[in-house]
């Protein structure tokens, strides 16, 4: 054995065929249905496009389907097979509930047989410098994560986020769920900390640094300096302090720096000893110089990404008033945090379960290039659609729209903001509710309440505003030509877009061709192929060139006619010779 962990559901040998609704059946996996590569078919444009295949794409249809196009049909391919720099999946958590937009209750086994298939087209879009980001709760984040395993390997995993989905308590059940999950996948594995990018450094943080000596270089803040509860006997040597004092770590610590790292320092101005020059070294760590961000953690508050409600309640149905929104909205600045960290402007998108189109929106706003995928045709036309038009136009206020700042009216010392003074007058407040500043005087007390209101006023700055612009394809998978009756596939018609998809044939018409793949052509004749059909399509083409004739019959003879006239040509019957050169997933 190979030790290696594995997961197994029933039917783990068959695969899904999905109905087109949101339903699955079990199939064998060699049914020829699961081969076919749908089209997808334009049906409508917002804003600015150009009609290439990089143009945002909102598809409507199965997330399978469309992916698969994306990846198989060369036209697509080439601007999606291994480019996005971020797939987002936040498929149906499969929580047993019934919603008004999708129903949440499929058999165990086929939600990951559903999920499985998803998770390996999405292996193919994914660039190689890209991240999977899978998004759900209990019911079946520990049963994707093993699936996740198996399909990108352990070392292709970073992290899990905990993302806190509600502020609130539910009283009617044993625990009250607040968060959700998001698995992080990137097939560079540990080499991704190198594209990711850092998050912004907040106030907060930067309050951190301070400048109590007036150091002409600025704030600075402890680095590698004091103490530290583990290390040798080395670090425990003498240290003589501006003051005269000679001092040593306490009992059970030791320095954190070497003689020759604090000689250095010294030498260099950098070490702080206390106002009166006798208190324990601290090496200067100079806010100018650490990196320009932070690293991402895996801890995401409500305070800082929004929650489920904050979507629904102030968002949503503002842009939607009067219809019931959808159940469990992420919020848009819980996705602006995850695209700003996975990608840069002008960066793929890839959300294969596109719901109210949260993650095309924020998207669009910061720049990205998107594909958006959502089965239900009533979610495109209610909620996605209209949504993303808003956005291009500019009448999508909510959300990430606009980034503003609170500005202090009067200036505050380096770091505290108007937030950090309103939490301080509150904390003056609660004690003295509490009686704990009876010795301070009534007067004393009421100036301290009048000045710290006042410098916690503030005005609003906006920093960033999204103006409107750009645009979008609509686009929407075509019906399955493939049909099964009697064990017999049938093929109600033959045009050369469809056949030019199954074999990876790149459209490209010319004379009695319609397709080309490298120095092969493509002719497709609805009907019978005989040796006069051959001869003419042979005298068509250039020297080096072969041809691959698929007709609905051939004439016998007609194979090694062609053979003779062009070696490397062929003739395929449909639909039956289509199959074989299927490729499905396994």
């Amino acid at each position: 054995m190979s030790g290696r962990l594995s997961l197994s559901w029933v039917h783990q040998d068959r695969a899904l065929l999905c109905d087109g609704s949101g339903g699955y059946s079990w199939v064998d996996r060699d049914d020829p249905r699961l081969a076919e590569v749908r089209l997808l078919a334009e049906t409508g444009r917002v804003g600015d496009v150009t009609g290439g295949p990089r143009d945002n794409l909102l598809i409507q249809g199965d997330c399978r389907d469309a992916w698969r196009a994306l990846v198989r049909i060369p036209e697509w391919a080439s601007a999606y097979r291994g480019a996005a720099k971020l797939v987002y999946l936040d498929p149906p958590f499969n929580t047993g509930q019934t919603f008004a937009q999708y129903d949440d209750g499929l058999d165990h086994s086929i939600w990951l047989a559903m999920i499985r298939e998803r998770l390996l087209l999405a292996r193919e879009l994914l660039a190689p410098d890209g991240s999977l980001w899978v998004h759900l709760d209990d019911a079946e984040s520990a049963y994707c994560k093993v699936l996740l395993d198996e399909i990108f390997g352990r070392s292709s995993f970073v992290a899990t986020v905990v993302w806190e989905k509600d502020r609130g308590r539910r009283n009617d059940t044993d625990l009250s769920s607040a968060h959700d999950y998001l698995h992080v996948y990137a097939p560079s594995g540990p080499g991704w900390r190198t594209v990711r990018n850092l998050l912004p450094r907040t106030a907060l943080v930067d309050g951190r640094y301070r400048n109590p000596d007036g150091d002409p270089r600025g704030p600075w803040l402890q680095g590698d300096n004091g103490t530290a509860k583990s290390g040798t006997e080395r670090n425990r040597f003498a240290v003589e302090l501006p003051s005269g004092r000679v001092v040593r770590p306490p009992a059970g610590s030791y320095w954190r720096f070497s003689p020759a790292t604090l000689h250095a320092a010294r030498a260099d101005g950098r070490v702080w000893f206390g106002r009166g020059g006798d208190s324990l070294p601290v090496i200067k760590r100079y806010r100018h110089e650490v990196q320009p961000g932070l690293v991402p953690r895996t801890w995401w508050p409500a305070e800082e990404v929004g929650t489920n409600q904050d979507a629904k309640r102030d968002h949503l149905r503002r842009l939607f008033p009067g219809t019931e929104p959808f159940a469990t909205p992420k919020p848009e600045p819980l996705l602006r945090r995850i695209i700003e960290i996975a990608t840069d402007a002008g960066d793929l998108v890839v959300d294969g379960f596109a719901g109210s189109g949260t993650t095309a929106a924020v998207a669009h706003k910061l720049g990205r290039r998107w594909v958006a995928v959502e089965q239900s045709a009533a979610t495109v036309t209610g909620f996605t659609l209209p949504r993303l038009r808003m956005v291009v136009d500019g009448a999508d206020p909510g959300g990430i729209t606009r980034d503003s700042r609170a500005e202090p009216v009067a200036p505050l010392p380096d770091g505290l903001t108007p937030a950090d003074v309103a939490a301080a007058r509150r904390t003056v407040a609660a004690l003295a509710g509490a009686r704990l500043l009876d010795g301070v005087g009534d007067e004393a007390l009421g100036t301290l309440h009048r000045r710290l209101l006042s410098a916690a006023r503030s005005r609003e700055r906006v920093v960033r505003e999204w103006p409107g612009g750009g645009g979008f394809r609509t686009l929407a998978v075509t019906p399955a030509r493939y049909e099964v009756t009697g064990g017999r596939v049938l093929l109600d018609a033959l045009p050369a877009e469809f056949v030019a998809a199954q074999l990876g044939f790149r459209l490209a018409p010319r004379g009695p061709f319609a397709g080309v793949r490298g120095r092969n052509r493509l002719a497709v004749v609805d009907g019978v192929v005989d040796e006069r059909l051959a001869s003419a399509a042979v005298t068509a083409l250039r020297p080096d060139e072969t041809v691959t004739i698929v007709g609905r019959a051939v004439l016998p003879g007609t194979a090694a006619h062609l053979r003779a006239l062009r070696p490397g040509s062929r003739v395929l019957k449909a639909p039956d010779d289509l199959l074989r050169h299927r490729r499905v997933l396994r």
